[in-house]
């Protein structure tokens, strides 16, 4: 569905945002370089470039790093991305605890502000049928747990939460699932329309205007925003809490995850991981260290921010510790409510306790560090956004920017030396006259023996490290309900059945994460091999059929793709709940032995869905992804081969008519493109491990 409408764009507040991402400026320069590079490149090929040049630029324009935004209800993590992005209130801050919608703010500094626009989707029926006959994932849980009393309750509340939206949205809500809506517009009715839930829906009133229509089957929602003040496209990702009912929360945000390198952690100052908020950790364990930046907010709900700061701190990192997170995890306090004061430039209306612990802190920071004078920047850099704004920077050019940077450096230079064998061979042609043709058949059988022998080799590398993977996900469960069958027993004979017995799966991730990890860095480092090899191969190919070795052509290999993130193995299961249902199946009488054979079930049906999704969604598409790759590469190269064998065969006339009067200025734009590509050095960023 489609809608169109004139109306002025969000308006932001002071240029105080502008300065936010200025550590991305080594990298807008690093992609204007290569933008200039691959111009003098498609003015100094021929149509048989014109294709691999055109596929590069297109990475180009379309990278867009992106970073989400995770954290429980109430954290501020919505308050944040507004100030972040410079625009108040655009994204509903204070949504009502149903909503699940995933809002997605594509920045863009070239997009002009008539040109933005919207987009929603919503869930599917099957979506909605799932939810209401298995009662989502607490309904899974709770029916594997035997916990039929909460299984029941969860189904009342999904059909009590189905019937309001029936009255909200009448006779069409079966029609309106799998919908998507489009906007060629930007405002925040229109948002909340689909992000806020409102009041009950009022048949009296405009039905199209009315806040939160649409809020309880929306699924995600995507505004491309125009932003000048940025240096480059960037992608805010602003996910739902996950202290949900149904966990639907929980499952939309580990997606979001998987779809972006870099991860925000909101918590809130005030009560900083909180039970809920482990639910968080669970996921930010599976994530890089590198990959993960917390944003403690609320600073300015404490009474004495110098003193209590550095207890939330330590308190942080012995919780982060003990789920096997690194020490060296980027932690940042401050206040979306002082940069939403900033922004505006009403600080003078904040409240006397906020203002007063702002006094607070700033008075510690001047003993540490020169603070701005001017009061408006103070309260901005107070905030913590430029810190944020720095890390968030650093993160983005050393990883998801470096391996683009890469990617598309290297396959410049091997346009760039197709173009100079291209050049060579007409000069060969003119000047020493007529050479031996190639075979373009032959040439092209050649390739395919290459390409077999090393995508069949690959292929079999990455079998056989998924069956290992396959081996140690099995022991690695096998152990864990072992190890946990034998403490229950223990404490069966220590305790009888009158002390509730627990156990933290917290070994049962490190050991699947373990084996995912080590399975990753086995098979990275077998494309490695195959590639360089594969590239080498081809290498010897065309000097053995061209004759060019003079001019001096070199083929580098792809950059390795990236694997998953395990981010599904910090979801909740059924061990990581310690609520009514536990305590009742505990107390149900039995053997001993029976105990142990109902845990034991429990925990595998638990394990089973974890241990297929990193096989079949992380291993198995990364295998595939590692494939995909080498066999583009190949694709490639092939038809670079089989146009200069063509060109080994022109007739001398039109060989001669293609040195025209701009063949001067097609070669010195080859040579400033070899010029720009040699600062892009090779980095150990493709080679780099999640």
């Amino acid at each position: 569905m489609h809608h169109d409408r004139k109306i002025s764009p969000p308006v932001s507040g002071p240029s105080l945002e502008k300065d936010l991402f200025h550590g991305l400026d080594p990298l807008v320069s690093d992609l204007r370089n290569l933008d200039v590079a691959l111009q003098n490149l498609q003015e100094a090929g021929d149509d048989a470039n014109l294709g691999a040049i055109q596929k590069l630029h297109g990475q180009l324009r379309d990278f867009e790093p992106s970073v989400t935004f995770i954290g429980q209800v109430k954290a501020g993590k919505t308050s944040l991305v507004n100030a972040v992005t410079g625009m108040g209130n655009l994204l509903p801050a204070d949504v009502n605890p149903w909503t699940s919608v995933v809002t997605s703010l594509h920045l863009s500094p070239t997009l002009a502000p008539a040109n933005q626009h919207a987009c929603f989707r919503f869930f599917a029926e099957e979506e909605w049928r799932n939810l209401l006959n298995t009662g989502g994932r607490v309904g899974e849980l709770a029916s594997r747990a035997g916990a039929d009393k909460e299984l029941e309750k969860v189904r009342q509340q999904l059909n009590d939460m189905r019937q309001k939206s029936r009255a909200r949205l009448g006779a069409s809500f079966e029609q309106l699932l799998g919908q998507t809506h489009e906007y060629r517009y930007i405002d925040e009715e229109l948002i909340q329309r689909y992000v806020c839930l409102g009041d009950e829906f009022d048949l009296d009133t405009n039905a199209d205007k009315t806040q939160g229509r649409f809020a309880d089957i929306t699924k995600s929602a995507d505004l491309f925003v125009s932003k000048p003040a940025l240096p480059l496209k960037l992608c805010l990702r602003d996910t739902p809490g996950v202290n949900d009912t149904f966990m639907v929360r929980e499952q939309i945000t580990v997606n979001a995850i998987r779809g972006s390198r870099l991860c925000v952690v909101v918590l809130s100052a005030s009560q900083a991981l909180s039970t809920v908020d482990l639910a968080l950790i669970r996921l930010v364990a599976n994530i890089p260290t590198r990959d993960v930046i917390i944003f403690v907010n609320r600073v300015d709900e404490l009474a004495n921010p110098p003193e209590e700061i550095p207890e939330i701190r330590a308190s942080i990192l012995k919780t982060l510790s003990g789920q096997g997170i690194s020490a060296n995890i980027e932690i940042i306090f401050g206040s979306a409510h002082w940069a939403s004061h900033a922004l505006s430039g009403k600080i003078g209306a904040m409240d006397p306790a906020s203002a007063e612990a702002m006094i607070k802190l700033a008075r510690f920071e001047a003993t540490r560090k020169s603070l701005p004078k001017d009061p408006v920047a103070l309260v901005w850099s107070l905030s913590g956004l430029p810190d944020l704004g720095r890390a968030v920077a650093e993160r983005i050019v050393s990883g998801e920017g470096a391996q683009s940077i890469e990617a598309i450096a290297t396959g410049a230079r091997n346009v760039a030396n197709a173009i100079s064998a291209s050049r060579a061979m007409s000069d060969r042609r003119i000047f020493e006259g007529p050479c031996t043709p190639v075979d373009a058949a032959e040439l092209s059988r050649a390739i395919d023996a290459i390409a077999a022998t090393t995508i069949s080799s690959l292929t079999q590398e990455l079998d056989d490290l998924l069956v290992a993977l396959d081996a140690r996900l099995e022991k690695s469960r096998h152990s864990f309900v072992s190890r946990a069958v034998v403490s229950l027993i223990e404490h069966l004979e220590a305790h009888g059945e009158d002390v509730v017995w627990t156990y933290d799966p917290t070994g049962l991730r490190l050991l699947l994460r373990s084996g995912y990890q080590v399975f990753s860095a086995k098979a990275s480092r077998s494309g490695e091999e195959q590639y360089l090899g594969c590239s080498l191969k081809l290498k010897n190919l065309f000097l053995e059929n061209f004759a060019l070795s003079q001019v001096g052509f070199d083929l580098e290999s792809p950059p390795l793709p990236m694997p998953g993130v395990p981010v599904t193995l910090g979801q909740t299961i059924a061990l990581d709940i310690k609520g009514g249902w536990w305590t009742r199946w505990w107390r149900r009488k039995r053997s001993y032995a029976a105990y142990g054979e109902e845990f034991r079930a429990l925990v595998d049906a638990e394990i089973a869905p974890m241990v297929e999704t990193i096989k079949a969604e992380l291993a198995t598409s990364f295998s595939q992804a590692l494939t995909s790759e080498l066999e583009e590469f190949i694709v490639g190269q092939r038809n670079v081969f089989l146009s200069l064998a063509q060109r080994s065969q022109a007739d001398l006339a039109d060989v001669r008519h293609q040195q025209d009067d701009a063949f001067d200025q097609r070669n010195a734009s080859l040579n400033e493109a070899r010029s720009i590509l040699m600062d892009f050095g090779r980095t150990e960023s493709g080679k780099a491990h999640r």
